[in-house]
Order: structure tokens, then sequence, then C-alpha cells
């Protein structure tokens, strides 16, 4: 019997949590053993669930440290005339909002700001949170990582269109007329919610 993504991943997702947690507090060797013994149980469910090899799953828990909590991905929703603007993934050539992970230091407003100059080639100012959302609950594919999304309404203040190191160009889109999108980064439930917020400015943020 197949099991569900969700549930599997769940699994995982939890496992890893409480043996990066324990390894982060406890100093007894015998309980040190144990978290990596459920660390090692994580991986084989990882990389069986997601037809990869161990190893490469067991590097990326690895390189995980202190109390497992969800990560924060930032996206910067930009308009002009009524488009939205996307970039194009250099990794899968397809479209998504500008956007990535909060640097350490950095507020959100600082990394949406960041991540739409080095990905477009536009200078925005972050100027409302339209939507705090639980990546999971949205129509995106499974990801071992809790993340959550941050979307922000940028105002364009300049700059003109480029290509940088993750993307291989940025241009504006109608709602009617939107390209492939890059289903792990952006959806269409996503974009959709986003031109309803254009049309209703004085609508509240959206949470989970």
């Amino acid at each position: 019997m197949s099991i569900p993504p969700s549930d599997w991943l769940g699994w995982a997702r939890r496992l890893h949590s409480i043996a990066q947690a324990g390894l982060t507090y406890t100093q007894n060797p015998f309980d040190i053993e144990r978290y990596h013994q459920i660390q090692t149980i994580a991986a084989e469910l990882l990389a069986a669930g997601a037809q990869v090899p161990q190893p490469t799953v067991q590097a990326v828990l690895d390189a995980q440290s202190g109390y497992a909590t969800p990560k924060l991905d930032v996206r910067g929703a930009v308009f002009q005339d009524g488009k939205v603007l996307l970039v194009k993934e250099h990794a899968d050539g397809r479209w998504t909002l500008p956007g990535g992970w909060i640097d350490l230091g950095e507020s959100p407003r600082q990394a949406v700001e960041r991540e739409v100059w080095e990905e477009s080639g536009y200078r925005v100012r972050a100027e409302k949170l339209l939507a705090l959302q639980d990546r999971t609950q949205h129509g995106y594919p499974p990801s071992f990582f809790h993340t959550y999304k941050l979307i922000f309404r940028c105002a364009l203040l300049g700059g003109e269109a480029s290509t940088s190191i993750e993307t291989d160009g940025a241009q504006f889109f109608a709602e009617d007329d939107i390209p492939p999108l890059s289903l792990a980064r952006t959806t269409p439930e996503v974009l959709q919610r986003l031109f309803e917020h254009l049309r209703h400015p004085e609508w509240p943020t959206d949470f989970d």
C-alpha cells in the first residue's frame, strides 16, 4: 500500500525535529547516539519517499543545527499597469514571484527588497505584508523543510529588467496571461489571490 506524501513527509519532519532538538540540548552520550539513530531513520524515510540517495538526504540533515523551526521565504508582489512582475528561474525555466530565503541579520523588508533587486533588476520598496502562508496549505509540491512564505506588496522605484545567477529574465504579466510557473516557488492560487488584493487594497493581511 502506498503512503500519501503528506504522511511520510510529516513523519520524517517530526522525527528529524526531535533528533535535532535532542542533539542540541542533551549531553548524555547514550542519548546522543539514540538521537543520531532517529536522524538516520528520518533520512531513510525521506530518501525512500523522495527516491533520492540517502547520503544526499543525510548531508542536508547533518547541516541543520539548533532547535528546528520553520524557514522563512519572502516574495515580492510588484505591480505595474495591472500586471505582476515575475522572474524566470534558471533551475527549471519557469516563472515565479521574485524572492528567496531571509538571510541572518536581515529584516523581512530588507530581504524582499534585496531579493527583488538581485533577481529582477528592479528597485522596490516593501509597502504591505499581503500574506503570511504556511507553505503546506497552498498547493505547493512537498518539501522537506517546513516553510512560511511572507509575500509583500512592493512599490516599483526604478531599474530595468535583468538576469542574475538564479534567473534568466524578468517581465510583467497580465492576470490572464500567466506563463508556466515554478510551482515549488509560486502557485496559480497564490497569484490569483494577489491580483484580488490588488483590486482590494483595503483588505487586511492573509495569514494561516
